[in-house]
């Protein structure tokens, strides 16, 4: 099994080029089940979650080809021949739900089991589910599948009320309300730059989309979809760990490909803590302005705030920084996960709840960790660029499935790290 090997040795410098949002794509690629047209998707990540979506779509019986080293996806489901989302494959990863509306809404029936991904408490499908009732769906959970079958003559155009915000939902209704009858209109809808980006690449195929980006959208119901060559926004998660790297370590790095619009409420906590984030003509430049960074206070919400997906990489920073912060995830339970971890290296951090508060030290010390889920893999990467000594981080597949050559991004920048095999 693969681990990380970080030893700390000083500042950063260099650029880092970002890569397409994993979120994003794993939001675009299920949207070529609402066509028999190809869809194109260029500026794709690669990483695991990639590859475990296309297993996914080709189990339907979609045509996904990796092109150009995996950053160009084409897809086409002109021959579905399977409408079962199997929980071999389902159970790796919750994106997987993401497929039930747009079957529902092309084909009139889909039976998708029930999902897994990284253990971050309680993320349940229930809204996705009231969603597609309110546009006239029949559900049955049975045997941990969601058996579901659209009305004679298809989906209808309905009211969706979301009782708190979801991105996952919000896709997913948005995706089967595209080829509803009618219009359909989605209250409370999530804002991220993935569903707009969604709604940009399903307006390319003819959708009839509009509002994406506030808590209202409105589709107007068409017969068809066509074909698209669509691309995938920027990876504003990858975008902000990248970004804490020299705020952790020291030194200047540019982030390329990135945009203040994706990150404004994460770089105002930076700038807050005294790092300068700059805007340039090829993306963000990021660095501390007086050597140790000030703690500040963070509460995760939905976008436009501070997104929980960062929060784990906060903490990281806020490890060292001078004075006490409070971070509160109101996002997800059971998020403080790699707090123990960072702990193991000598930061001192108190969690009662859905709030952590961090003591910052003068220097962590590197040690063996392990990472639970996806966003604490690559904080613990980053608290080893700050810490004396050697950090292995083990259980790294977790950072496979949301980040794409680490060691040879922040390689290039002067850290030492590297990939090892471990017993």
């Amino acid at each position: 099994m693969d681990s990380i090997l970080v030893r700390g040795n000083g500042p950063l410098n260099g650029e880092i080029p970002i890569a397409g949002a994993k979120n994003a794509c794993l939001t675009l690629m299920p949207a070529t089940l609402l066509s028999d047209a190809p869809l194109t998707l260029t500026n794709a990540p690669r990483l695991s979650d990639i590859r475990t979506m296309t297993a996914l779509l080709q189990s339907l019986g979609a045509e996904v080809a990796s092109l150009q080293d995996g950053q160009v996806l084409a897809l086409s489901s002109h021959d579905l021949n399977n409408h079962r989302a199997d929980y071999e494959i389902v159970r790796k990863m919750r994106a997987s739900i993401l497929v039930l509306g747009p079957m529902l809404a092309r084909h009139g029936h889909a039976e998708v089991s029930l999902p897994g991904g990284c253990a971050i408490g309680a993320r349940p499908v229930d809204l996705h589910l009231k969603a597609l009732e309110a546009m006239g769906a029949e559900l049955d959970l049975r045997d941990g599948y969601v058996h579901a079958k659209a009305p004679l003559g298809g989906l209808k155009g309905g009211i969706v009320d979301f009782p708190f915000v979801s991105v996952g939902a919000t896709e997913n209704a948005l995706m089967a309300a595209t080829l509803a009858k009618g219009t359909t209109v989605l209250k409370n809808a999530a804002r991220e730059p993935e569903i707009v980006d969604l709604a940009q690449c399903l307006r390319r195929m003819g959708a009839q989309i509009e509002g994406e980006g506030t808590s209202e959208i409105t589709i107007q119901g068409v017969d068809s979809l066509g074909g698209a060559t669509h691309p995938v926004v920027t990876d504003r998660i990858e975008l902000g760990t990248y970004m804490l790297a020299p705020a952790i370590a020291g030194g200047e790095v540019e982030c390329l490909g990135g945009r203040m619009e994706l990150v404004a409420a994460f770089a105002e906590k930076l700038d807050a803590a005294g790092v300068s984030v700059t805007e340039t003509a090829r993306g963000l430049k990021v660095a501390r302005r007086n050597g140790r960074v000030d703690a500040v206070d963070v509460v995760t919400e939905p976008f436009p705030g501070f997104p929980t997906d960062l929060q784990a990489q906060m903490m990281a920073l806020m490890c060292t920084a001078a004075g006490k912060s409070v971070l509160e995830e109101k996002i997800f339970e059971n998020r403080f996960m790699h707090a123990p971890e960072l702990i193991r290296m000598g930061a001192q951090i108190d969690v009662h709840g859905g709030t952590a508060t961090v003591t910052g030290v003068e220097r962590l010390k590197g040690a063996p960790v392990m990472a639970t889920d996806l966003r604490a893999s690559v904080s613990l990467i980053l608290a080893g660029l700050a810490a004396e000594g050697e950090t292995i981080v083990s259980r790294v597949y977790h950072l496979d499935r949301g980040y794409e050559r680490v060691e040879e991004k922040l390689g290039a920048c002067g850290a030492h790290i590297e990939r090892v095999k471990t017993e």
